[in-house]
């Protein structure tokens, strides 16, 4: 059951114009990214030590914005986010997903079309080592792979160790590949104590040092990390040679607020949906089926403003049925904002974004890379 605490006199998510919005929709605040950003890079030091992931918004216009900030190094989980990043002129872009069957080549493809950008990948497998190197020296383009380590999330990578070793140096010694270093990722690790997280963080990552003490002395030095996602990110923070991805908080969703709560971010999207029903006196039926917010967690999936005691009682493909005492608030037609629990799926979902200054919609930006492929 949900409880409403929101403050009805900060409604900074409320739109005026909304008689011209269509529902469900996703409305987005520029100047609470902008000011998400700034804190971000306040936390990391300095904005080249930054590498946000691009998987959560999905959106050239942010990318630009980070880039006036000054960050010009990204992550992304697919062909055509890099693409994307790399129409938007960053110099450095890691795609930190192993590169596997048609995507060998589109991967070597997308560095064709942008020669002027540092494109790597990750690697886990000495036989896709082994087809990269084939195909970097088909195509004479010197490539950096990163070495994807495991460090207890048990998705991707190789545990640190003899294998570890061997596969960097396999990267090292194949032709036409550069081994850039390490990349971690801990998205197992969501403790909400941050000084619990901190802990768990730190035990994760002492096999990550052991083993560079050990390449290290193999002459791989000195090696870059990239590590941790937004969790993480404040406790790899305080590592100096370490590269941080966040991506989350740059709009911030309602799982990550409720639970990180030393991380001081901004909500910056939020669901705009509407009443289509009341099918009994307790209920209201929004237009917020799975297709308009990410269903994969448990519910409930979304916080709704403005509704106190709401229990989720059904949940469809275009329809999310709710009970709250609040029902005889509303007619059909009604507005209700809303902020995901989890955002980055939830973007996913949406052709374009309505653009929100100053309590208006102001305009659109595409979510470009939510296509599987752009044109590469």
């Amino acid at each position: 059951m949900m409880e409403d605490q929101s403050q009805t006199k900060d409604q900074w998510y409320r739109v005026k114009n909304i008689d011209e919005i269509a529902s469900p929709s996703l409305l987005v605040y520029p100047e609470r990214i902008e000011e998400n950003i700034r804190r971000m890079i306040a936390i990391a030091g300095k904005p080249s030590r930054l590498r946000p992931h691009v998987k959560t918004h999905k959106m050239a216009e942010i990318v630009a914005m980070q880039m006036e900030y000054g960050i010009g190094k990204f992550k992304c989980a697919t062909i055509a986010e890099a693409e994307m990043v790399a129409r938007c002129g960053a110099k450095d872009i890691l795609l930190a997903m192993q590169p596997v069957g048609p995507g060998l080549k589109r991967f070597f493809n997308l560095q064709r079309e942008f020669p002027g950008t540092e494109i790597s990948c990750i690697a886990d497998s000495e036989e896709i080592i082994i087809q990269l190197s084939d195909l970097a020296r088909t195509t004479g383009t010197e490539t950096n792979v990163w070495l994807d380590i495991n460090n207890g999330m048990n998705r991707t990578g190789v545990i640190p160790g003899e294998k570890a070793s061997r596969l960097l140096n396999r990267i090292s010694d194949s032709p036409m590949l550069l081994a850039a270093g390490l990349h971690v990722y801990d998205g197992h690790i969501h403790e909400p104590d941050i000084s619990l997280r901190k802990q768990m963080c730190e035990k994760a990552f002492e096999p990550v040092t052991e083993l560079l003490d050990e390449l290290r002395l193999d002459g791989f030095s000195p090696l870059r990390i990239v590590a941790g996602g937004t969790p993480s990110f404040p406790v790899h923070a305080l590592r100096p040679d370490v590269e941080l991805s966040p991506g989350t908080l740059l709009l911030w969703d309602f799982k990550s607020g409720s639970s990180f709560t030393d991380m001081d971010f901004l909500h910056a999207a939020v669901l705009l949906t509407r009443v289509v029903s009341r099918p009994a006196k307790d209920l209201l039926c929004l237009d917020l089926g799975h297709k308009a917010i990410a269903s994969e967690m448990i519910q409930p999936r979304v916080f709704l403003f403005g509704l106190r005691n709401y229990t989720m009682v059904n949940h469809s493909e275009e329809h999310m049925v709710i009970r709250t005492r609040d029902a005889d608030k509303f007619r059909t037609g009604d507005v209700i904002y809303g902020i995901p629990f989890h955002i980055c799926p939830t973007v996913d979902h949406y052709d374009f974004v309505n653009v929100v200054t100053g309590n208006q919609v102001t305009g659109q930006w595409a979510v470009e890379a939510r296509k599987r492929k752009i044109t590469i």
